[in-house]
């Protein structure tokens, strides 16, 4: 009786039943970074953007694009995004601009810390830098709305007309919900049919 047991012990061991495979746990699924997530909500919020209705959400839409654009990796980033602003908005540009060296430096990969730079360059007149800060942005998302209708406002500062046009128009394909870029786009194509 023992030999019996013991032989179909060793027959329970090595058989490999039909559904093996069933009886195994399912491998986890590999779960996505915060940066995919974050990727896909923006597929997601800009397909939004281009959905009939749109406008009536349109301010919603564009928060949560934003607040998706200031997220990080890095905590650290972060935080620094947000001295960086605050300094700005207390009236300390080279503080703010301090801290924003060190967060592109530190960071390359976040968009958003090139596009507060440019903005502050922008704020403090240094053009050239704040379009070369946009080029980066751009590169790093390309369909950074702000940053283009940044470039736009640069440009139309520079009274390159033909450049703010494009720029604008690029903001708009991107986000045709905007009222900045859509006035100032009127107001540049009535300026060019008069000339």
């Amino acid at each position: 009786m023992r030999h019996v047991s013991c032989l179909l012990l060793a027959c329970l061991m090595f058989a490999t039943p039909a559904s093996a495979e069933e009886a195994l746990p399912a491998p986890p699924e590999i779960s996505k970074s915060p940066a995919e997530m974050r990727s896909e909500s923006l597929d997601r919020l800009f397909a939004s953007l281009h959905t009939a209705g749109a406008e009536a959400n349109a301010k919603t839409l564009e928060k949560k694009i934003w607040d998706l654009w200031m997220a990080s990796d890095s905590p650290t980033a972060e935080v620094l995004l947000r001295q960086a602003s605050k300094a700005t908005d207390e009236g300390a540009p080279e503080e703010a601009l301090k801290i924003l060296d060190k967060l592109v430096e530190r960071y390359p990969d976040f968009a958003e810390a090139w596009n507060r730079r440019a903005t502050l360059y922008y704020l403090m007149r240094r053009y050239d830098a704040a379009l070369a800060d946009i080029e980066k942005v751009l590169e790093l998302e390309p369909r950074h709305f702000g940053a283009l209708a940044g470039r736009g406002m640069i440009y139309q500062k520079k009274k390159n007309y033909a450049a703010a046009i494009d720029a604008y128009r690029e903001a708009l394909t991107m986000n045709p919900l905007m009222e900045g870029p859509k006035e100032a786009l009127e107001e540049l194509e009535r300026l060019e049919q008069a000339i």
